[in-house]
């Protein structure tokens, strides 16, 4: 993992942050270290954004099951900085289990040799795929190395497409490319963008041997992000707000004024890192012209359906599901659960099941967990329950980068941040982080450059 970027010149001022997701936070760290003095503005009662938990009874259930690669060095190093990295558990080398419903587990892992041929005998070996397909997406895959995420024909294309024009079949697509893409971009292949998942598949599979090696929370999302964030803010002396709802934003002759719960706050610089519904309602027109094009961007959601079993029906710490109703499973059981199992069958680009009744989809994964592990069939369910996320991403699909905003506005001193913004990632916390960086980095050049005998004050 590479250190963090030299930090830009130092810069003194007042900033406020408005959002307190992973994009917010890591963009009042960067400001802090340079020497800014920071305010942090959240509209829920705790940090995090949508990396947060709640409690059930006695669980604590996150909101998403959120993984990451080892090739997210931001997020690491956001991790490492809040003294959390090792509430984690990052793999030694890429493993998934491949379930299939009547089969046994496939286990897809890699080799210990360098890149690209670390994934040849993964590839070679795959059982779900005949042998034909195997071959057909080693070509794919080899292919796939060349093709460059930062060009704008490539991010107009659909991965879909791709696939099919470099021989995938129908069967390959939904059995091996789909377990990463529908995951990884929250839409499956036909209806994404080829740039964001060559940035997936090269960046995280393809270019580093172990840069898809996958790292799990191994305690709840808040207490590995948004609590030990607090701590760490305010020893840097951020003033951190939670319940204040920014209502608007006004540009200044020495900066910026903001409306919060029917008060005011005078700054001299603003990172706006909220979704982008909320940041088209709050930006300046004149900051951000082509805003109104941002609700093109749309959303995507995740369902997740949890299921209490009253003993354990697999040993399998998580799994990805191919031709099931079921797609990523997570046991998130806990010793104080008292031998029972807590597992969280999580569905990306879930636009058919968001709109289904927590008895159907309760129902429908416990008939497909009980064709995937046989002991579920005999087994009781003590409790089950379901979290939606209706927009827990952008949808990203072809032609999403002319959508996505760059993180310096035509306003000096305004940026933006957020994993929808223009990082050149999916939207993951990686790209959260990256964009909180970048947009802090922004403001600190735009306060450098400012005369040192005014300032705004708060």
């Amino acid at each position: 993992m590479t250190g963090p970027d030299p930090l830009p010149t130092p810069a003194e001022g007042d900033v406020c942050v408005i959002g307190g997701g992973l994009a917010g936070i890591a963009a009042a760290l960067r400001l802090a270290d340079a020497g800014a003095r920071v305010t942090l503005l959240e509209s829920r009662p705790e940090l995090g954004g949508a990396t947060y938990s709640f409690q059930r009874d006695d669980l604590t259930v996150d909101t998403g099951q959120h993984v990451f690669l080892r090739c997210y060095t931001a997020y690491r190093e956001l991790l490492a900085r809040l003294g959390t990295d090792g509430d984690t558990d990052v793999q030694k080398r890429f493993s998934v289990p491949v379930l299939l419903p009547g089969r046994s587990a496939h286990l897809l892992t890699r080799s210990r040799l360098p890149a690209p041929a670390h994934l040849l005998p993964a590839l070679a070996r795959y059982r779900l795929l005949d042998r034909g397909e195997r071959l057909a997406a080693i070509r794919a895959a080899a292919a796939l190395r060349h093709v460059d995420p930062d060009l704008r024909h490539t991010d107009e294309e659909s991965f879909g497409d791709w696939l099919t024009a470099h021989g995938q079949s129908p069967r390959a697509i939904r059995r091996l490319w789909d377990l990463i893409t529908v995951a990884a971009l929250n839409v499956p292949a036909d209806r994404a963008s080829l740039a964001l998942a060559a940035r997936v598949f090269r960046t995280g599979l393809l270019e580093s041997a172990d840069a898809g090696d996958i790292g799990r929370p191994l305690v709840p999302l808040t207490d590995l992000h948004a609590i030990p964030a607090r701590r760490v803010l305010a020893g840097l002396r951020v003033r951190v707000r939670t319940h204040a709802r920014v209502g608007w934003i006004r540009q200044e002759e020495q900066g910026f004024r903001l409306g919060i719960n029917g008060s005011e706050l005078t700054t001299q610089a603003v990172v706006l890192a909220v979704p982008h519904p909320a940041a088209a309602r709050l930006v300046p027109a004149s900051a951000a012209p082509d805003a109104g094009r941002w609700s093109l961007l749309g959303a995507a959601p995740i369902v997740n359906v949890h299921l209490r079993y009253a003993a354990p029906v697999t040993e399998l710490r998580f799994a990805a599901a191919v031709e099931s109703p079921a797609q990523w499973i997570f046991d998130r059981s806990t010793p104080e659960m008292g031998g029972e199992q807590h597992l969280v069958v999580s569905l990306s680009a879930a636009d058919a099941e968001l709109a289904r009744s927590t008895a159907d989809l309760v129902a429908a994964q416990r008939a497909a967990l009980a064709e995937l592990f046989p002991a579920a069939r005999a087994t009781a369910v003590r409790d089950a329950f379901v979290t939606r996320e209706p927009r827990a991403t952008f949808r990203q699909g072809p032609g999403t980068r002319a959508y996505r905003p760059q993180a310096a506005t035509r306003m000096p001193g305004l940026a933006l941040a957020g994993a929808w913004t223009d990082t050149g990632w999916p939207d993951t916390m990686e790209g959260a982080v990256r964009s909180g960086t970048d947009a802090a980095d922004v403001v600190c050049r735009h306060l450098a450059s400012r005369p040192r005998h005014t300032e705004a004050a708060r």
